[in-house]
């Protein structure tokens, strides 16, 4: 071919190339514009990644289809709300990846009576998806503007029902206790004897626990003491007190379970 061909060849390869990425440009442009509110998105997520994982509770599962994801993460990462990732939410934190989020969710067995309590706001997602399967949620965040803008978000979604302060997660929020759960989004290295005598008997707590890989455990107190089970291998930013560092991590998805906790 000579070189004349040649470049009228790579030209027309280059516009037909060029045509076919605004075609498809257009076409994400005008989904998202048919489908504001990721719903698409959010249901190919639990039917990929959540269902499969394991959860089962309707009321879990239900939860994780309403909740915007995309409205508790930074614009610059809102393109990837729908994958199944932990991702960047500002000050060495993380939002956690959905599956996690619902498995651990559903761990808790939650009734629409129930009085929840969340150590680690965060983005304010987690508290979300609590919020519409309990009553009355109490979080907890360390970072101050990352409380503030979890509360901005909350409220600007209609989440009435949940309450959000800045304070030290390991002490909990005595005033408001007993709880009849507890899920802890940040890890401690060990179990916070506070937030055990702040559950009500019968009630279920669940925790990461470890200074680098951490075992999420789950608790149940009864009249006598504490059931323990180890459900799976995971890592999450840090449970630190006030002038600790805040190093950043990230949520692994599950991998084993084993105790006694039913």
């Amino acid at each position: 071919m000579g070189t004349g061909l040649r470049r009228v060849a790579s030209f027309c390869l280059l516009a037909c190339w060029s045509m076919w990425s605004l075609s498809c440009n257009r076409s994400g442009a005008d989904s998202l514009s048919m489908d504001p509110n990721r719903q698409v998105e959010r249901d190919r997520l639990v039917d990929r990644d959540i269902i499969p994982h394991g959860v089962r509770d309707p009321a879990v599962i239900a939860a994780m289809r309403k909740v915007p994801r995309h409205r508790f993460v930074p614009p610059s990462y809102a393109e990837s709300a729908y994958l199944d990732n932990p991702l960047p939410i500002g000050y060495g934190q993380t939002i956690s990846q959905p599956s996690l989020v619902a498995e651990m969710t559903e761990h808790l067995k939650l009734k629409r009576t129930d009085k929840v309590l969340e150590i680690g706001t965060g983005s304010g997602y987690q508290a979300a998806v609590l919020a519409e399967l309990v009553d009355r949620v109490f979080s907890i965040e360390l970072i101050e503007p990352l409380a503030r803008q979890a509360e901005r978000t909350l409220i600007e979604l209609g989440y009435a029902n949940v309450r959000v302060r800045v304070g030290d997660g390991h002490e909990g929020w005595p005033e408001e206790a007993p709880f009849d759960a507890i899920i802890v989004t940040a890890a401690p290295e060990q179990v916070p004897q506070s937030l055990l005598d702040q559950l009500a008997v019968g009630g279920r707590l669940i925790i990461p626990v470890g200074k680098d890989l951490q075992q999420l455990e789950l608790y149940r107190r009864t009249e006598n003491g504490y059931e323990r089970k180890i459900l799976t291998l995971v890592r999450f930013v840090p449970l630190v007190r006030p002038g600790e560092s805040k190093e950043h991590s990230v949520s692994l998805p599950p991998r084993s379970t084993e105790g006694e906790v039913d």
